[in-house]
């Protein structure tokens, strides 16, 4: 019986140590990997490059903060129509900004709904619409200013049409320009690229778009002009900054334009400003109309504010 014990011992004894060594050789493997991610995110903290500086940042636009005429300033003048680009330019904002869509016909029309109901007095699908049959409609018709009277529409019957992004290029030469695409159609991003280039703005152009494959698909097509970041982009930039990880990021964009809250979190704090600066990439706050909210956001230090009432922010910039 004792002998039998002692041998019974023995064996299991013999038997644990390999187990015992197979579990410390796993756990030294483990910690090793461990090491080696660590290192791994290191170099690529200190390799991560910046944004290279464009010339839509550096020459067009310059030193911030800026101002962008939201479709024109549509708390001022009728949005995406030219009497708003008009108006937008002679006070001097930064950039017009503006959305498109593709008509019927394959022209790139400036509106920011799918369908004409809420900006004009007909009904239907932008692109179910010619260019003509889209400018036979009043684009004029149901704007009213804020807190206006309810039956005040003081730009009905003055002959307002819907303008293509050609009549915006072309009659603001000189002027920065965002253009949003509102929906992900490889046409719109084909003659988009195609229209900017012909008229030799590659320079003076930002696109933008929230939808991620859009934007992939022009900086394939027309890789010399600035774009925003999309929706993919800045969720993975404002995860990691907040993390402290934002170095880890290398930007495919020129700027986030991004809203000052979403789902109740504050996005654009001081570590966000930081971040992006440090990233070489301006940071747009959207849509920003109220005096005390725009000198907040300029007092940060945000590139721009996206407003429908550019001549506050203007005013507030001494401008």
């Amino acid at each position: 019986m004792a002998g039998g014990g002692v041998g019974y011992h023995a064996a299991m004894s013999t038997s644990a140590r390999p187990r015992r060594s197979f579990g410390r050789r796993l756990g030294r493997g483990l910690l090793w990997l461990l090491i080696l991610l660590v290192v791994a995110a290191l170099l690529a903290w200190w390799r991560a490059e910046p944004r290279p500086d464009h010339p839509y940042l550096r020459d067009v636009l310059g030193p911030g903060p800026h101002v962008h005429a939201h479709q024109g300033g549509d708390h001022l003048w009728p949005g995406n129509t030219m009497v708003a680009f008009e108006g937008a330019h002679a006070l001097g904002v930064d950039v017009l900004e503006l959305d498109v869509h593709l008509s019927a016909d394959a022209e790139v029309v400036v509106i920011h709904d799918a369908t004409v109901d809420r900006t004009s007095d007909g009904s239907g699908r932008v692109a179910s619409l010619t260019l003509a049959e889209l400018r036979e409609l009043d684009f004029g018709y149901r704007w009213r200013p804020p807190g206006g009277a309810p039956d005040a529409f003081p730009f009905r019957g003055q002959g307002i049409t819907i303008p293509t992004l050609r009549d915006v290029l072309e009659t603001f030469p000189e002027a920065a320009v965002n253009v949003e695409l509102k929906v992900d159609d490889v046409r719109l991003i084909a003659i988009t690229c195609d229209l900017i280039r012909e008229l030799d703005r590659e320079l003076t152009v930002m696109v933008a778009s929230f939808h991620q494959r859009a934007l992939r698909e022009f900086r394939q097509r027309c890789p010399g002009v600035a774009t925003s970041a999309g929706p993919d982009e800045v969720r993975t930039f404002v995860f990691l900054n907040m993390a402290y990880l934002g170095r880890l990021y290398a930007p495919q964009a020129e700027a986030f334009q991004v809203p000052r809250r979403q789902g109740g979190i504050e996005i654009v704090n001081s570590r966000l400003v930081e971040g992006v600066r440090e990233r070489n990439v301006q940071l747009d706050v959207w849509t920003v109309n109220e005096e005390v909210e725009t000198r907040r956001l300029f007092d940060l230090g945000v590139g721009a504010v996206i407003t429908d009432r550019p001549d506050l922010a203007l005013s507030h910039l001494g401008r």
